[in-house]
């Protein structure tokens, strides 16, 4: 695997390289790595000829100063994990390599109401500054495909709505959510939970089944109250639990049996927010 840090050295590798632009695959991650990471890189690797990802804490995407700093942060034992999953080159650049000028938006992304609902309501701003350095991660690099995960899902709908409106010529794979056993989904910020609270952040994919379980037609209000109910009964701080069209994430308050629907939910256990979703129908 190949280790760069220039954004310039980067691009002239791969110009100067004989892969064509649709025969390479992107993984853009923020370490801390583990198997939903690594998941995305086997599914690059079986579909392009080459695979590159992006270490990089992007400062522009966090709203919380403090949770910008206590990011985990584990780069030795992230590229071990990448050689042996078969990426072929990372990209790891720093504050000042990707924003030499500032980091100050110098583009305003129309994201709809993507940008201020869910996660957009509250962490505004962060949408923005995602696709500030995706798009910059996009332009140097070029890839063919993109590989995103699901958990990430009002995320991987506005790098989909920035890309179709920068006209950048790169497909977005969108990869289902990697669980442990007790199906909390794979993400960095476990780390941060303690023995307690780990046993704990299993209700919130828990709580995702119920939703599935009992959907229905109508009263989906009182099906939401339920479950925030629920995770509240187990100590969890919820921001948002909405039911959502899949394609838009427009609140739907009674379901038409046929448009496919997604919950959604934001928890915190004590000083640690997670994030998650399922898919209904």
């Amino acid at each position: 695997m190949i280790l760069l840090k220039h954004p310039n050295d980067l691009s002239s590798l791969i110009q100067n390289g004989s892969i064509a632009h649709n025969s390479i695959g992107f993984v853009p991650t923020m370490g801390a790595l583990h198997d939903g990471h690594l998941s995305l890189i086997n599914t690059a690797r079986l579909e392009n000829a080459l695979v590159i990802a992006s270490i990089f804490v992007n400062p522009t995407q966090f709203t919380d100063l403090t949770d910008f700093e206590k990011y985990p942060s584990t780069i030795e034992a992230d590229i071990i994990k990448l050689e042996k999953a078969g990426c072929d080159i990372l990209f790891l650049p720093s504050v000042a390599d990707m924003y030499p000028n500032g980091s100050s938006p110098t583009q305003q992304y129309d994201l709809g109401n993507l940008d201020s609902i869910l996660e957009g309501e509250f962490r505004p701003g962060h949408f923005q500054g995602v696709c500030q350095i995706v798009h910059l991660l996009l332009e140097i690099i070029s890839p063919g495909r993109l590989y995103l995960g699901q958990k990430d899902f009002q995320q991987c709908l506005v790098i989909k709505k920035m890309i179709s409106q920068i006209g950048m010529d790169t497909s977005v794979i969108i990869c289902p959510t990697q669980r442990e056993l007790d199906g909390l989904a794979m993400s960095s910020r476990n780390v941060r939970l303690s023995h307690l609270e780990r046993k704990k952040a299993a209700n919130l994919f828990n709580t995702l089944s119920y939703i599935k379980e009992n959907i229905q037609l109508e009263d989906l209000e009182n099906l939401k109250q339920m479950a925030q109910n629920i995770l509240t009964e187990q100590g969890f701080k919820v921001e948002y639990i909405a039911i959502s069209k899949a394609q838009t994430l427009e609140t739907v308050q009674n379901w038409d049996g046929k448009s496919t629907l997604v919950a959604l939910v934001a928890a915190y256990i004590n000083q640690v927010r997670l994030i998650d979703n399922l898919v209904l129908n």
